[in-house]
């Protein structure tokens, strides 16, 4: 297995520049097996909205169809349980992507009650505490 950063995910997303996106989608589409790190996953859905302006939904349905890929792992946290995550991120109203993704990585680990200053975090499925 190899893995490939934010920066290849973001170019074989977006499709520029042109000679890096061809080199990220030969990557991408060619190579049996990517790791993809779990940090790498949520700072791309943070690239793709703030510097691309792609719609939360839209970055959502990227996101699930790329980790849908039988070539592409998770680095960090079960596939189905990030995918579970971000289809729970779509059901809230405003729920960030990296939220969803820190309550299943809590879980996952049985890191729980997850301590946030966040009240919003209870939603996403996980028992929550203040410090």
């Amino acid at each position: 297995m190899i893995s490939a950063d934010t920066s290849v995910l973001v170019r074989y997303l977006v499709s520029t520049p042109a000679a890096q996106a061809e080199r990220a989608r030969v990557l991408m589409d060619e190579a049996s097996e990517i790791g993809i790190p779990l940090v790498a996953l949520v700072e791309t859905a943070h690239v793709l909205r703030t510097q691309y302006g792609v719609e939360r939904s839209d970055v959502i349905d990227v996101l699930i169809e790329l980790l849908t890929r039988e070539n592409i792992q998770l680095l960090g946290l079960p596939k189905a349980d990030a995918l579970s995550a971000l289809v729970r991120a779509r059901s809230l109203p405003g729920g960030p992507i990296p939220d969803s993704l820190i309550a299943a990585s809590a879980k996952w680990a049985g890191a729980l009650p997850l301590y946030t200053f966040d009240e919003e975090l209870s939603g996403h499925g996980v028992p929550v505490a203040s410090p």
